[in-house]
């Protein structure tokens, strides 16, 4: 029998403030869902709800308290495929972060189970070490330029932009103070669309690889009206495979996160189709520890930009947490996740 034997809300304080065009946070706030069969076997999964699309922890953990009850007993046998059987208890869950929890906890239960790690489990029969972004929070030019300075032995910067004239000086100042550093940024749809031709050339000009999510989901058609010196990446415009046909033409590269497609099976399938259309495909993460980080680099294998800095970002992390080298993320031990 397998059950939701926990679902708790856990606070981690971050190293520093992180800085977006929404807003700042000086804590993770993480959902994490625990499953345990009668043998003794227990699997875990975190996630982070994300007020942007109208999500709290204390809902998500609600939702997942909820199934607990109403469903003491999820299933009798979860020794089938992962994908599968997770697909079948997350039936009526949305995607979101507690899909993305109690997925995330599936898989690592099924891996525990079977002895077979989970990314074999997912077809990915070796993890390899992949570089990461490190997040330069949104701040003045001068002072983002500075981080950047600090970040030196980080090969891979993503910057946090916010709209209006500064953008053009911080895409500016941050390649001045790393001209080895590869580079791309995120605009957190704060970009308008009087002001995107000129941003996009300045990012070209200074040699940046990606744009992310320049303009709202939704308030995104005239991507599709003027060629684009950098690629482009839907990030809130594309959570999962069903919403590829909207951003055709628009879009180079999506970001695909676990937190949108509501767990690691939904986000395979979308990685797959998207490697289908055609789109280059960068995987992120909310700013989390290393539990949550873990399930996204069996999706990482193969992405050409990976975002999953959050070890890097909180104060402490957990006990057995992944390793991160200058940038290269190791692949997670089983005992975290997996």
């Amino acid at each position: 029998m397998v059950r939701i034997v926990d679902a708790r809300i856990e606070a981690w304080p971050l190293a520093k403030p992180f800085v977006i065009s929404r807003g700042a946070k000086t804590e993770a706030r993480v959902v994490v869902v625990e499953v345990a069969d009668d043998a003794g076997h227990v699997g875990r999964g975190e996630a982070v709800p994300y007020a942007r699309y109208g999500e709290t922890p204390e809902d998500a953990v609600a939702v997942l308290q909820h199934l607990a009850a109403t469903m003491p007993t999820l299933a009798s046998d979860a020794g089938v495929s992962p994908g599968p059987f997770t697909q079948t208890i997350c039936a009526d869950l949305p995607p979101g972060a507690a899909r993305n929890a109690l997925d995330c906890a599936l898989w690592d239960l099924a891996a525990k189970r079977s002895g077979v790690r989970a990314h074999v489990l997912a077809g990915v029969d070796v993890l390899a070490p992949v570089v990461t972004c490190y997040t330069l929070s949104l701040d003045t030019p001068d002072a983002m330029a500075r981080a950047a300075r600090d970040a030196a032995g980080l090969p891979l910067l993503k910057l946090k932009l916010g709209g209006g004239p500064d953008d053009a000086q911080r895409l500016r100042a941050v390649r001045a103070a790393r001209p080895d550093a590869r580079l791309v940024a995120d605009a957190n749809e704060a970009w308008g669309e009087h002001e995107i031709v000129e941003l996009v050339a300045v990012a070209a000009e200074a040699g940046f690889e990606l744009i992310e999510q320049p303009l709202p989901a939704g308030a995104d058609a005239s991507l599709a009206d003027f060629a684009h010196a950098v690629p482009i990446c839907a990030d809130e415009s594309c959570h999962l495979a069903a919403d590829l046909p909207a951003i055709a033409g628009r879009y180079e590269a999506i970001n695909i996160k676990l937190d949108k497609a509501g767990g690691l099976t939904h986000a395979l399938d979308l990685a797959k189709a998207a490697r289908t259309a055609g789109l280059h495909i960068m995987v992120g993460s909310m700013v989390a520890t290393s539990l949550a980080v873990a399930p996204a680099l069996i999706l990482a294998q193969g992405a050409d930009w990976v975002d999953l800095d959050g070890p890097l970002l909180v104060a402490r992390d957990r006990p057995g947490g992944i390793v991160i080298r200058n940038g290269v993320i190791e692949p997670p031990r089983p005992e975290l996740w997996g």
